[in-house]
């Protein structure tokens, strides 16, 4: 049985933990009017903050919605500055409780690794095993049901008060996240279960955390339960590898059952077996041994994105400096990329300046 931990409260509400907790939110932030807001008072601000969380007064601001495209249709959620703040010290306190169980091949959100990584293990698998299978979970972060994420949390978080707090976290961004979902009946279910609150805003560190503490026990199910010797996580897509087609088929079933216990599905269109000496497209790239490709999708998608900056920065609502620091941000992402004349074509056709 794993351990569960008490007493956490007064580490999480504690000064130098929402201290770090607020450089940690203002970085990379600084310059953005809710963070230069709450910088002109933050010892005022954060001083209040602890009040409030101590006194349980603590109540989450409302969040400033907005539709992206790219590369699917979502919503993103953004939480007040200040609500910014409470997210990292939770994250600061519960995340060491849970990393030390997470299996070496979750990737997303987690300090040392990334999409780089999660792209490299891919390949590492796809020239070992002969058979891979690729799927991810049907409107994952909408369709996450809160009494279950809290009774996972709750198995080793025993702190009634961290449990309240994130409970409110929860509860604060509900109704708007889950109406981007589909409603869905399980077995079992009466009239009234899909009804049931769920949804976690995109764009919150603690959806990013509580992601992988909902989805650890389905990698120590596929790890350990069906035994797949090879397997890579990043955020709710999923890759399995084996020398057994059979076998990656086999474990789809019993994964869609192991998902419906938390009120998940595998998404039908998107789970498909394939041999490895084919291409896999994976993270935006397309990958096969040890050539890594753009895909498509990532070439089109870059595309738009300098027109739209080239639209801005005519109109004077985008400066040079801003349309650097992407493209800058692009060219680290790219860098896997075994084909660089792909990418130099594309900066002399598309880049809004010719030179960085």
């Amino acid at each position: 049985m794993a351990k569960t931990f008490r007493n956490l409260w007064p580490d999480l509400v504690s000064w130098p933990n929402l201290l770090q907790a607020y450089r940690r939110c203002r970085r990379r932030k600084r310059y953005r009017q809710p963070a230069t807001a709450f910088d002109f008072a933050w010892e005022v601000e954060l001083l209040q903050l602890q009040r409030e969380l101590t006194c349980g007064e603590y109540i989450p601001g409302p969040y400033s919605h907005f539709h992206i495209s790219d590369p699917k249709p979502r919503l993103i959620s953004a939480a007040p500055f200040r609500d910014r703040v409470v997210h990292h010290a939770i994250v600061a306190v519960v995340e060491p409780i849970f990393e030390r169980s997470f299996i070496d091949d979750s990737y997303a959100c987690r300090r040392g690794r990334g999409t780089h990584l999660a792209i490299r293990r891919g390949q590492e698998y796809q020239r070992r095993f002969g058979w891979c299978l690729k799927t991810d979970i049907v409107q994952f972060f909408p369709s996450v049901d809160h009494e279950v994420l809290m009774q996972v949390i709750s198995r080793r978080i025993a702190d009634p008060a961290v449990l309240r707090l994130i409970r409110k976290i929860l509860d604060s961004d509900a109704e708007v996240t889950a109406a981007q979902a589909t409603p869905v009946w399980f077995p079992g279910d009466d009239l009234l279960s899909p009804l049931r609150p769920r949804g976690l805003p995109i764009g919150n560190l603690t959806s990013q955390f509580f992601a992988n503490v909902l989805l650890d026990p389905i990698d120590h199910f596929i790890k350990e339960t069906l035994r797949i010797p090879g397997y890579v996580r990043y955020a709710d897509d999923l890759l399995l590898f084996s020398d057994s087609r059979a076998q990656l088929w086999d474990a789809v079933a019993a994964l869609r059952q192991r998902l419906a216990d938390i009120r998940l599905r595998l998404h039908p269109r998107k789970t498909h077996v394939q041999p490895t000496t084919e291409w896999l497209t994976w993270l935006g790239m397309r990958i096969l041994g040890h050539r890594c490709r753009l895909s498509q999708q990532g070439i089109h998608r870059f595309i738009r994105r300098m027109r739209r900056q080239r639209r801005l920065f005519a109109g004077g609502t985008l400066d040079a400096a801003a349309i650097r620091k992407s493209l800058h941000a692009w060219l680290g992402h790219v860098d896997l990329v075994t084909e660089q004349q792909v990418i130099r074509q594309l900066m002399a056709q598309h880049c809004v300046f010719r030179r960085l």
